[in-house]
């Protein structure tokens, strides 16, 4: 006999009366072939599933809300499975970002509108994590986390490629000459050989660590790769989880606290995550009311080494990450050396971060390094300021060139993405190895979207010179499958005002990572002057769309050290019941 509700669950609200609400409610899911019995106040658990064809990080997903079923049925629950936006990464243009938050408000309000006690949220391909999380938090009811795995690693010649992060590798060869055409496209089907997310420690695998991280999730949903089955079973176990969580009043403000958040960015550091996740957990915070800021990252992330041996930091793919002991053994280590913030954080299953994890085995030292022998010393993302970023930017240090984390250069500025692309092919492009790549208008406001584009390709003739890295500052973001040393999210964004709009050619930049500066070195006066009448772009990029959703987008979007979020999003509304349809 299942223990009675710790609260009187939302879904008799709907199904629980004997009056004319009540008969319609019931009426109209009977013809779904429901008996009378499931209406007998059982909890109703959502399964919110991105699942689309168009997404193909997702594409398995009905498989796994069918496993996820059978655990909420065998639990004693009351399984509906509903969709939502899906906004993945691969094919959504200009970029998911841009409809992060939209799919948070599909979310949002598909939970406080039906009749749903707890949700089982299924998230994969990179923006799906944040949002489905955003419009729960919003809601704060009980909700877990089912990710839908990382892909089988790549091949490629008989050697491991990296999803995403052999796309960047190989394009650089090609425009460098070391491989033509043919074996630059060879590489496709085998860098995405099944089902799942990108295999690299991307922006999925971070996001997947970072729900796990944060207690939203049970043990090992990170790693599990897409095709294996314990992916099936960790669906059915969180199924039934999501009953227990729904009798248990277990509302994710309990496990989403301040603590949690402490514990994720110091995971982020030790995984070597990607820089997106900086953006992603500040405005999951947001919606759930706690604080959080840049200054956290800089304070949380400062010494933590980078343990966790994946491309695109590294050598090795989550099928390895996984079968080493995944994100459990990591936390193991970090607590074991004093490096976990807040082990007693509460995590889904109603036990502690630290209890899920104290003995949590660790199988291969390359690919999980001891703490003494870390892929990186100090991994945690670097936050820069200066008055070229007053109000930050980022840096991921696991995937730079440790010889250009302090470096002084002169800018060769492009206005947006269309002038980058034809410019960075010219031949007399005056452009070395020393020089700063620039591009501005890339932002949240300025794209719009904030895309992926801020790993500018180096200049064909560098390429072929040898060159393999240099110094790039934008508004943009980047994939977390890419690398270099790539200052990114300079806030404000410049089509916002801010001082990157100011940046011309030949001006000297100075980045100094361990400082946490990224400063414009000209006179204050001249930037002040350069700000108040700005240059007319060289190359004017599209206009965003007059009306519709990109306009909503461009007047409310905040800034990326405010998380990106719409400004009338931000905060819990909780989950009160509405009033009636009829």
């Amino acid at each position: 006999m299942p223990a009675a509700p710790s609260r009187k669950l939302r879904s008799t609200e709907w199904f629980g009366t004997n009056d004319k609400n009540g008969f319609m409610y019931r009426s109209w899911m009977k013809n779904q072939g429901i008996p009378d019995h499931e209406f007998d106040g059982r909890p109703i658990i959502g399964i919110c599933n991105t699942w689309s064809e168009l997404t193909p990080c997702n594409a398995h997903f009905r498989k796994i809300a069918e496993h996820v079923k059978r655990g909420v049925s065998e639990a004693g629950g009351f399984p509906v499975e509903f969709p939502v936006f899906s906004n993945g990464e691969s094919n959504l243009r200009p970029t998911a970002m841009l409809t992060r938050n939209l799919a948070s408000m599909d979310v949002e309000e598909a939970i406080r509108g039906n009749p749903i006690d707890a949700v089982v949220l299924l998230t994969g391909c990179d923006k799906t994590t944040p949002a489905l999380l955003m419009g729960a938090a919003s809601c704060d009811i009980p909700a877990i986390v089912v990710t839908g795995g990382p892909m089988l690693n790549g091949k490629l010649g008989g050697r491991d490629i990296g999803s995403g992060t052999a796309v960047w590798q190989l394009h650089e060869s090609f425009k460098a000459g070391e491989i033509d055409l043919h074996q630059f496209l060879s590489a496709e089907g085998g860098m995405s050989r099944s089902a799942g997310t990108c295999n690299t420690m991307g922006t999925a695998s971070t996001m997947a660590c970072m729900a796990e991280a944060l207690g939203t999730s049970l043990p090992h949903n990170a790693a599990i790769p897409a095709v294996d089955a314990r992916r099936y079973v960790l669906a059915q176990m969180s199924g039934a989880r999501a009953v227990e969580m729904a009798r248990e009043g277990l509302d994710l403000s309990k496990i989403l606290t301040r603590e949690a958040f402490e514990n994720a960015i110091r995971v982020n550091a030790a995984i070597g995550g990607s820089t997106n996740a900086v953006i992603h957990l500040k405005a999951i915070a947001g919606r759930i009311g706690v604080p959080l800021a840049l200054e956290d990252w800089a304070r949380l992330g400062h010494d933590t080494p980078t343990i966790v041996d994946l491309m695109p930091s590294g050598r090795f793919l989550m099928e390895e990450f996984y079968y080493a002991g995944g994100l459990p053994a990591v936390l193991r280590r970090l607590g074991e050396h004093g490096l976990l913030p807040h082990p007693g954080a509460l995590t889904v299953n109603g036990r502690s971060l630290w209890d899920n994890v104290r003995d949590a085995p660790s199988y291969n030292d390359e690919v999980i390094r001891p703490i003494d022998k870390p892929l990186i010393a100090d991994g945690g993302i670097r936050v820069l300021r200066g008055n070229l970023a007053p109000r930050g930017a980022v840096l991921k240090p696991s995937a730079a060139t440790p010889e250009l984390l302090k470096h002084r250069g002169r800018a060769v500025v492009f206005e947006n993405l269309e002038h980058y692309k034809a410019r960075i092919v010219d031949e007399s492009l005056e452009v070395d190895a020393d020089s700063i790549l620039v591009m501005k208008n890339c932002g949240p406001k300025g794209y719009p979207g904030m895309a992926e584009v801020g790993n500018m390709g180096l200049p064909p003739k560098l390429l072929r010179q040898g060159v393999k890295d240099m110094v790039r500052i934008s508004d943009a973001r980047m994939s977390g499958t890419a690398y270099g040393t790539v200052v990114l999210h300079v806030a404000p964004e410049a089509a916002a005002g801010g001082p990157l709009a100011a940046v011309r050619d030949g001006d000297w930049i100075e980045l100094d990572c361990e400082a946490g500066r990224l400063h414009l070195d000209i006179p204050d006066a001249e930037l002040a002057d350069r700000m108040a009448a700005p240059a007319e772009p060289v190359m004017a990029a599209p206009p965003a769309m007059a009306g519709g959703y990109q306009r909503l987008y461009v007047e409310h979007v905040l800034q990326a050290d405010e998380g990106c979020d719409l400004d009338f999003l931000v905060g819990c509304r909780g989950h009160a019941v509405p009033r009636h349809s009829h």
